[in-house]
């Protein structure tokens, strides 16, 4: 490896978020999967977790960063769970809130979110959301 290219990965490396990652609960389609994680690398997010309850998904019927997003694949960690209080402990041993996208009467707007906390965002599937499972380990919501 050339000298000017480690210096590109070290400059890339730096520039990524340690305070911030995204929770995404049972999205259906591995495309937006995909996009979820080029969304997280293109913003430096290092770190993605899947968290698959619904009977109906498997996380084994498709391989995660496969095709379009394999170039994220190499910069973000996938972590794929189908227990929810595993996937949460993981998840709050390393940030301090869980801000889930509900509408609620208390959910603030996304500009107004305090984006230098450590704080994990969570989005619900493409038809029904965030599960109330799920929502029970949120600390906060905010609409989009």
């Amino acid at each position: 490896m050339n000298p000017k290219r480690l210096e590109l990965i070290k400059q890339t490396a730096y520039r990524r978020q340690g305070n911030l990652t995204v929770i995404i609960e049972n999205v259906v389609d591995p495309h937006n999967i995909g996009a979820v994680m080029r969304s997280c690398d293109s913003v430096g997010i290092h770190e993605l977790f899947i968290l698959f309850t619904e009977d109906s998904l498997c996380q084994n019927e498709f391989t995660i960063g496969k095709r379009s997003s394999a170039g994220a694949r190499k910069w973000v960690d996938a972590h794929v769970y189908t227990d929810s209080k595993l996937c949460f402990e993981h998840v709050k041993q390393k940030y301090d809130k869980v801000l889930s996208t509900h509408l609620s009467n208390d959910a603030h707007s996304l500009y107004d979110l305090d984006l230098t906390e450590s704080v994990a965002l969570m989005f619900g599937n493409e038809r029904n959301g965030i599960s109330q499972e799920a929502l029970a380990y949120s600390d906060g919501n905010f609409i989009i």
